[in-house]
């Protein structure tokens, strides 16, 4: 019997899990490996800390979606890809052997990329942790005002740091400090207008200039100024598994795993990679989860025609994509190309597209 591993529990796999129930393959062994029982849908998260949503609104649960087809779902993290003797090894330490191999775990954040951040501050992913730990942190504000500095400008940075202020009101006082750019770097010009707007109006305070120290009760920035900080907010971006640089597989400079229109990997065919994990090397889009879940039906469709012995079909992302922001209330910005706008009616117009989401991965009721 051939083997499938499916390493990660990602936007584009959620879509391989929920397809392959409808229609499997005869004779392929199929194995599911994800660190967590759940997968928290990332574009709900700020929702969901603003308070406009419960946890499980946000999250799908990856065991039924396995169980429905028939796969082996193993909650654990790889510790490393050997691609000449074409095996997976696990944190749990197993060894699993591989006919092909689809990784799609999202990157990981630098603890280090910041003197004291992996002691002191709350990185936003795994994104498990981070809701495990924003509990915590929304209980301190019930007995006094708390300094949070959210360090990060990017699309995370801004929408956790607008739905912490929506969330805690006058008991919180919330910092951003973008890393030397203003707020949204790739977005825009006039998106990043309208979100210093935004943040604005919120009496966040926003500070471009990079941060160069965390401390116990302070962040340290490049200009020397300290800022008083209760709970630093790790937001900046991201970088590949570590696990990856022994792999075999060919990676870009920042090391994550070239592939090819195909969605394989451009040194080893018999490896796809998706998502944020990987690098296209003929179609360069930004990480963002809008291609990573268009990704989920090709990659679908070329793993069945993989297995089948067929030609695989080429995936082409969209040179543009739909960003949608939410600003804390129950307020959004959408962007598209250089064309934005913003109001209550993309919030909602958010929250149908984030719900429909997550409910074609629930059970049938």
């Amino acid at each position: 019997m051939k083997n499938l591993v499916l390493l990660g529990g990602g936007h584009a796999h959620l879509h391989v899990l929920h397809q392959w129930a409808r229609t499997p393959i005869a004779g392929l062994n199929v194995t599911l490996v994800s660190p967590f029982e759940r997968q928290i849908y990332s574009g709900m998260v700020p929702g969901w800390l603003a308070g406009h949503y419960q946890l499980d609104d946000c999250s799908i649960a990856l065991s039924p979606l396995a169980s429905r087809a028939n796969m082996r779902f193993l909650v654990t993290s790889a510790t490393a890809i050997d691609v000449a003797a074409k095996e997976v090894r696990t944190a749990g330490g197993e060894t699993l052997h591989y006919d092909w191999l689809s990784v799609d775990t999202g990157s990981v954040m630098n603890r280090d990329a910041i003197p004291g951040a992996r002691e002191h501050a709350l990185f936003v992913r795994p994104m498990e942790h981070f809701v495990r730990l924003s509990d915590s942190l929304v209980g301190l504000a019930e007995s006094r005002i708390l300094a949070v500095v959210v360090i990060g400008g990017g699309a995370a940075g801004v929408e956790l740091a607008l739905a912490l202020q929506h969330r805690l009101q006058d008991q919180v006082r919330v910092s951003l400090v973008t890393g030397g750019t203003p707020p949204l770097p790739s977005h825009p010009p006039s998106v990043q207008t309208r979100a210093m707007a935004v943040l604005r109006a919120a009496r966040i305070t926003v500070l471009q200039e990079r941060c160069v120290e965390i401390a116990s009760n302070q962040v340290v920035l490049a200009n020397g100024a300290r800022l008083a900080c209760d709970a630093p907010l790790a937001a900046w971006g991201s970088s590949a598994p570590p696990w990856l640089s022994d792999s075999g597989l060919a990676l870009d400079e920042a090391g994550f795993i070239q592939t090819q229109s195909t969605l394989q990997s451009i040194s080893h065919p018999d490896v796809f990679a998706v998502g944020d994990v990987a690098s296209r090397v003929d179609a360069q889009h930004p990480k963002s989860g809008v291609y990573a879940v268009r990704s989920g039906p090709p990659l679908f469709k070329n793993l069945q025609r993989s297995a089948q012995g067929q030609p695989l079909l080429p995936h082409q992302p969209q040179t543009k994509s739909l960003n949608l922001l939410a600003c804390g209330d129950r307020y959004a910005l959408a962007s598209w190309g250089n064309w934005s706008t913003q109001g209550a009616w993309v919030w909602h117009w958010k929250d149908w597209i984030d719900r429909r989401f997550v409910r074609q991965f629930r059970p049938a009721t």
